[in-house]
């Protein structure tokens, strides 16, 4: 493998052990702290809101310093700050110490996409980056979907406070071996393809801009609305829907991980279409989708629920690459860490503001009315994806 390969493969696995740490806290809320801090679930969650606000929040700061420092570094920062603080919150005793220490965990996790993403972009080949971020949102699946596996297995067998502190221990050590793979990267590595990407972009010469990024942005407002209800609330949904087929920690946790690693194959899709069609169309079979299986799950329960999950999670994951590859082909490489960090600080932004919206939503009606609300939702990207031109020059054309 060279160096190169093997840098892909850590911005790969930085992208996982990124939402694997900031999904944690959700299955240990749902299964465990719930009971033994003598809370109820929607009492609970809010605790989460500081990380996810910190995960947006410190974007800006953290793509600004990559832009003006080094990218390479941040991620090493990324590795051996968020497995530090991981640690750091096994020791909470209170939901006050936990909110602080996840709160920490989420000014290191702001460093990964506004970092690691341009680095993907700059790596790739031919113009072409959809594939390179579709598998690298595979991983970030991933992650997703072992946060609520792992932490089942941990509950059952050791105790939640493990579930923090063996990850923070391998993250650790997989930033000192980063930091040993940057040095020995070759420095024409490290500029070539940044180099190489900001030629690409003048093709966008002419676009309107201005409609475009707005598009964007407001797109990616409702998307992490979408994105984070589902992956947040998910095993608490099948806690509650799955009826007899889910008995313990662990089989809510492997079938929340069956269902995030299907979703995570819609990436794989969505960016070799991406490479292939126009963004605008592969934007609107996403977001229609999205609005169709939300509409259907209110009610459903057992297998019926299962199903239906899978589809609209396949939906929702496959919307995360669209926005990705539109801003990497729009942002000259100089400012591609800032561009990124606007756009996650309104990705993480929505997210936070879901913590509570969910526990609202969850004691006043449950589940249904989130569902409902999910399938709106969808229904304004919907209308938002319509408005994206139509064509773009020829030059950014052939990129796609």
């Amino acid at each position: 493998m060279t160096l190169s390969r093997l840098h892909f493969a850590f911005l790969n696995i930085g992208h996982f052990l990124d939402h694997f740490f900031m999904l944690v806290f959700a299955t240990v809320a749902a299964l465990t702290l719930s009971s033994e801090w003598g809370m109820s679930y929607s009492e609970l969650i809010p605790y989460a809101t500081p990380g996810f606000i910190a995960f947006g929040m410190f974007a800006l700061p953290a793509g600004w310093l990559a832009d003006k420092w080094s990218r390479h570094g941040m991620m090493a920062v990324f590795f051996i700050g968020i497995g530090a603080c991981s640690m750091l919150t096994a020791l909470a005793q209170t939901p006050f110490h936990m909110g602080i220490a996840l709160f920490a965990m989420g000014v290191f996790a702001a460093i990964y996409h506004p970092v690691g993403i341009p680095l993907v972009i700059e790596g790739s080949s031919g113009g072409k980056t959809g594939m390179p971020i579709a598998i690298n949102g595979v991983y970030g699946n991933l992650g997703v979907a072992s946060a609520a596996l792992m932490t089942g297995l941990m509950i059952d067998n050791a105790g939640w406070r493990e579930a923090f502190v063996l990850p923070g221990i391998v993250s650790i050590a997989l930033g000192l071996v980063y930091i040993w793979l940057i040095i020995r990267l070759p420095r024409a590595e490290k500029t070539s393809a940044a180099k190489k990407s900001s030629k690409n972009n003048r093709g966008y010469q002419g676009v309107p801009l201005i409609r475009i990024f707005a598009i964007i942005l407001m797109t990616t407002a409702l998307g992490g609305i979408v994105f984070q209800s589902t992956t947040f609330a998910l095993p608490k949904i099948f806690d509650e829907r799955l009826d007899g087929m889910a008995l313990s920690a662990t089989l809510v946790g492997w079938y929340a991980f069956l269902v995030f690693a299907l979703a995570a194959l819609a990436q794989i899709v969505v960016g070799y279409l991406l490479d292939r069609h126009s963004a605008r169309s592969v934007f609107i079979g996403v977001a229609s989708l999205q609005a169709i299986f939300f509409a259907l799950m209110p009610g459903l329960h057992d297998v019926a629920a299962l199903v239906v999950a899978v589809a609209f999670m396949l939906a929702a994951f496959g919307q995360i690459p669209i926005n990705d590859v539109l801003v990497g082909r729009l942002a000259s490489s100089e400012w591609r860490s800032r561009v990124f960090a606007c756009r996650y600080i309104v990705t993480f932004s929505a997210l936070a503001a879901s913590i509570p919206m969910i526990a609202w939503i969850h004691a006043n009606w449950g589940f249904d009315r989130l569902f409902m609300l999910l399938a709106v939702v969808a229904l304004f990207i919907l209308l938002a994806v319509l408005m994206l031109p139509r064509a773009i020059p020829a030059r950014a054309q052939a990129a796609e």
